[in-house]
């Protein structure tokens, strides 16, 4: 493919590039007086018709077959003029010239937002929300997108709007529910892959086909929606590679604190471990419908950066989370104590027991009370033994009044 070649009808041109097409290579092209996109796929490659037959050739064919019956089942589903689907930007066109696979699709500007999180929170809202609409609209046919990552979601403003949008684009690796390609060929970007994704790659026997659902999808969608939001992915131990090798460790993601409460519960829940622990998209949608949920709040004082939540891959409900923060300092020494049994003492009042012989916690001393008024003397009052003394347990007990 050159500047200046026609390919399906579809005259090149621009100098065709490989930036960001993984395993294609794309140009613009023209046809008709209209404006195009034209991707060409580097594999697989398609056998000739009249190719010998052998073992090889079986095999690619095969894989060519099943190559083309994912792209024609996905367009068959995606049309472009279907209801809602304006935000979807879907192919037009595909077909083989020689042994190549080309795809079109028309050409829209590729401009995007490169810093959705200094919008306002209302703004914001909009943005996850046309985002979301348009993997909902898949989702409701059993598509996953498969490869859901910024890259293919272009932010835009049109002329006179008030908001920004989201573009959702390359379906190339999408794939119906439950059917994904093979491990050596599936799809996607580790960054944003789900963990089940991450463990079918590695052919893990608890992984299968029937395990890549659309949850994926949200799983991505919780890992872009706190890019959006605060700038920055969710931390994770620097062990792991990716956020969902650390979840498949069992490890937690650390959730920006200042997240709304009904945010940070609802990322914990996109991003569990389980698929099936995972919201819908219309659950996605629902909690977008106050622009707070999207607003950024200030760090409590000492709060250096995000926590780990507390259950692993899930979490409650939309507002029952508080954003992470040190509580109220305890005491250490009440932290050290067990509870110990409380004495009767005087006047009815409670005194803790004496510490246990060869305890090395120290004691507790307890709130002081009002001592009585002594009773009128001449003489000074016997000086008053110290309560902490008392408490240490070295008192000798009292004789029994019938040795007296």
């Amino acid at each position: 493919m050159k500047q200046g070649d026609v390919i399906g009808g579809y005259r090149i041109t621009s100098e065709p590039t490989n930036a960001n097409g993984g395993k294609c290579i794309w140009a613009f092209a023209e046809k008709d007086g209209h404006q195009y996109f034209v991707k060409r796929f580097l594999e697989p490659k398609r056998p000739r018709d009249d190719a010998a037959d052998s073992p090889s050739v079986r095999i690619r064919r095969q894989v060519a077959r099943e190559f083309e019956d994912r792209h024609r089942t996905i367009m068959k589903r995606l049309r472009p003029d279907a209801r809602g689907g304006g935000n979807l930007v879907l192919a037009t066109d595909f077909f083989h010239e020689g042994s190549t696979y080309y795809k079109v699709t028309e050409r829209i500007d590729t401009s995007s937002l490169e810093k959705p999180q200094t919008l306002e929170p209302r703004q914001k809202m909009v943005l996850l929300k046309t985002l979301g609409m348009s993997l909902k609209q898949l989702h409701d046919i059993d598509v996953v997108h498969g490869d859901l990552k910024p890259l293919n979601v272009l932010v835009q403003k049109r002329d006179g709007a008030a908001f920004h949008t989201a573009k959702l684009i390359d379906f190339d690796d999408s794939y119906v529910s439950g059917s994904p390609p093979e491990p050596d060929d599936i799809a996607g970007d580790s960054v944003y892959g789900a963990p089940e994704w991450r463990r079918y790659m590695r052919r893990e026997e608890s992984v299968g086909p029937e395990h890549l659902t659309c949850a994926a999808d949200v799983f991505a969608l919780g890992l872009m929606t706190h890019l959006y939001l605060t700038g920055e992915l969710p931390h994770h131990d620097g062990r792991y590679g990716s956020p969902a090798d650390a979840v498949n460790a069992g490890e937690h993601l650390d959730l920006d604190a200042r997240l709304s409460d009904a945010m940070l519960g609802l990322l914990r829940a996109m991003t569990a471990r389980a698929p099936g622990a995972r919201p819908r998209m219309a659950a996605f949608l629902k909690a977008l419908a106050d622009p707070k949920v999207c607003a950024l709040q200030p760090r409590r004082p000492g709060t250096s950066g995000p926590r780990k939540p507390a259950v692993p891959g899930t979490g409650p409900e939309p507002g029952a989370v508080k954003p992470a923060g040190p509580g109220p300092r305890t005491s250490r020494i009440k932290a050290n104590l067990t509870p110990r049994p409380r004495t009767p003492g005087p006047a009815g009042a409670s005194r803790p027991a004496p510490a246990e012989e060869g305890s090395t916690a120290p004691p507790t001393t307890p709130e002081p009370s009002p001592a009585p008024a002594p009773p009128p003397s001449a003489e000074a009052p016997a000086a008053r033994p110290s309560r902490v003394r008392i408490n240490l347990g070295h008192r000798r007990p009292r004789s029994d009044p019938r040795d007296r």
